[in-house]
């Protein structure tokens, strides 16, 4: 055997060893997995911000399309002649790389991000995805809750809809408020231990009426949240 064939031959066996390895690793179950993609969602999700970044989730920037299929995308998420579809097509016409589905998916990891931040009082991650003014109302939330020496412990479940109810251009900002429906396990417990609020063990449904917002003039793609208000 040549020198060569001793070489590719000696990279087939560990090819094959570290596929075996990784096939034993990444089969396994711990009980912590996520449920499997939509295979019908877009490819171009997302994207969540490094744990250091200090940013919001940033969506997805893509090539200018033609107006046909800029209509199409906005007259599949609300239907044509409502004020909602007339804000998409105004806001559309301001940034011509705005995409109402992928809005949709980076403000669902969004909502998770928030939500969970301010239940583990992570005040880093709240101060990128958040305007000033609400994110003092956080952190004026969760000092008085350290103050009192409260513990919150909260599971997110899941979304069950999210959906665009206003979009409109005021100014230089552009706006979109969102209807979203969340399940969540969320039990609040005083300093010595006892359950003061919610259940450790029962889903609880939360309807929140959020408001993002971004500056158009800023090169900066990310929005942040700037309003916020539970549906009674």
């Amino acid at each position: 055997m040549g020198a060569n064939d001793f070489i590719t031959l000696f990279f087939l066996v560990a090819a094959v060893l570290i596929f075996l390895q990784l096939r034993s690793v990444l089969g396994r179950r711990t009980g912590h997995e996520k449920p499997p993609a939509d295979p019908f969602s877009p490819r171009d999700t997302a994207r969540a911000p490094a744990a250091d970044d200090g940013k919001v989730v940033t969506l997805p920037r893509r090539e200018a399309v033609d107006d046909e299929q800029r209509w199409s995308e906005i007259d599949a998420v609300a239907k044509p002649g409502t004020p909602l579809n007339d804000g998409l097509r105004d806001l559309v016409k301001a940034d011509p790389s705005f995409r109402p589905k992928e809005f949709l998916a980076g403000a669902r990891m969004a909502y998770e991000m928030i939500v969970m931040a301010f239940a583990d009082g992570d005040r880093k991650t709240l101060n990128g995805l958040l305007s000033k003014e609400v994110f003092e109302g956080f952190d004026a939330a969760i000092r008085e809750r350290e103050a009192r020496g409260e513990v919150v412990k909260s599971t997110f479940v899941g979304i069950d809809k999210a959906d665009i109810t206003h979009a409109s251009v005021k100014d230089h900002d552009e706006q979109i408020t969102l209807r979203i429906v969340s399940q969540l396990i969320s039990a609040t417990y005083d300093k010595a231990g006892s359950l003061i609020d919610g259940d450790a063990e029962t889903v609880a449904e939360v309807t929140d009426i959020w408001t993002f917002a971004r500056d158009l003039r800023s090169r900066d793609p990310n929005w942040k949240l700037v309003a916020t208000e539970s549906e009674q």
